[in-house]
């Protein structure tokens, strides 16, 4: 009997002991574990997409486009210039300002209308305030785009709306919101919880809320932007700063109605496997005494090398990193000091990194004829 129960007991503890194995393993983040059809984090100092679920997918993006639109009026606008709305802003559907045609604001005011509350009239408003007229400014947000490496963009619109010759990627979306994230400007207004404004006349007065509920869902949390249309269904970009380490995420086609709190599980899930799987550690450093390497028609017949170099990244146990180096085996002289005489290449993944030189740490002489003459006559006279 007393046997019978020990077998019992041990095999309610390995059942247990299995239970949280397996849920240790599931930690791993898995396409199926998210819900939007195309995702992505990226660690937001270096770029390094670090879990990606069709992240080069062509997609419709809705109002996270207001990323683009922002940061270009930052960039390109004087904030205290004056907007009037024309016909073809005021027009523009649901979700707006409201304001009428011919009505005026200053630029700072509507950066706020535009990312607490996306309104599309007031995306329109800046947009041919900036450009001259949509066209324009859409020009201005394609060229920024392959500015900050997003090559699979095409923006047409400056507020989302959909259109089929309106897309980007997540992983293009993340890069844009990296450049973005770097200005205070912006930084600030995504930030803010709610803002009071009137237009120039005084004539209307506009209090915003921000209806970013991710701010409030992490500590660290810095926004960026929500976004829905029919096509793109529920669209979220974020990003958190913790640990020394800033994470961006991207969901899009995170479901659609009735399904609007998805976009915010999905985007907690991917937080929390960035915070709770990497770190900052340093995976490659100065290598002072690398390799002698041979010397031909030189005074010296060898000369050793170094590799200057340091380089420290977001890293998981999981990922794999390599060195492979790249150096001509046999050099021939001259050699200067400090010359570089090959490469060390760092992959994560199988993905090129970093490269460091290789130096040499001697000069080398070339031995020739002039040499040989020198020597003599220096000796002889």
């Amino acid at each position: 009997m007393v046997r019978q129960k020990l077998s019992i007991f041990i095999l309610f503890i390995f059942c247990i002991s299995s239970f949280f194995q397996v849920n240790v393993f599931s930690a791993e983040l898995k396409d199926s574990d998210i819900i939007a059809k195309s995702a992505v984090l990226m660690d937001g100092d270096s770029g390094r997409i670090l879990y990606g679920k069709n992240a080069d997918a062509p997609m419709a993006n809705a109002s996270t486009t207001k990323i683009m639109t922002c940061i270009l009026a930052l960039e390109y606008g004087e904030l205290d210039s004056i907007v009037t709305f024309s016909d073809y802003a005021a027009s523009m559907p649901k979700v707006d300002l409201g304001a009428r045609s011919g009505a005026k604001f200053k630029l700072r005011d509507l950066l706020y209308s535009l990312m607490l509350e996306s309104h599309n009239d007031t995306a329109v408003a800046i947009a041919e305030h900036i450009g001259g007229d949509v066209e324009g400014f859409a020009n201005m947000m394609n060229r920024k785009a392959r500015e900050v490496g997003a090559m699979h963009t095409n923006f047409v619109t400056p507020n989302g709306l959909d259109d089929e010759q309106h897309y980007t990627t997540a992983s293009d979306l993340a890069l844009i919101t990296r450049y973005a994230i770097q200005n205070q400007d912006f930084l600030s207004i995504i930030g803010t919880s709610s803002y009071t404004f009137s237009d120039v006349d005084g004539k209307a007065t506009f209090t915003l809320n921000n209806k970013d509920a991710f701010l409030h869902m992490m500590d660290g949390a810095i926004g960026v932007k929500t976004g829905f249309t029919g096509n793109a269904g529920y669209c979220f970009v974020g990003a958190v700063k913790r640990n020394n380490m800033t994470l961006i995420s991207v969901v899009l086609a995170s479901g659609w109605p009735p399904h609007k709190t998805y976009k915010w599980k999905d985007t907690m899930k991917l937080m929390n496997y960035g915070i709770d799987h990497y770190s900052y550690r340093v995976i490659f450093d100065n290598i002072t005494n690398f390799k002698t390497v041979e010397v031909d028609e030189g005074l010296k017949s060898q000369i050793d090398t170094e590799i200057e170099g340091h380089y420290e990244t977001l890293i998981s146990d999981r990922d794999i990193v390599d060195v492979r180096y790249h150096m001509n085996e046999n050099l021939k002289a001259p050699i200067q000091k400090r010359q570089q005489v090959g490469e060390a290449i760092l992959f994560i993944n199988g993905v090129e990194e970093k490269r460091f030189a290789i130096r040499s740490k001697q000069e080398v002489q070339k031995f020739d004829y002039r040499y040989a003459l020198r020597y003599v006559l220096e000796r002889l006279f």
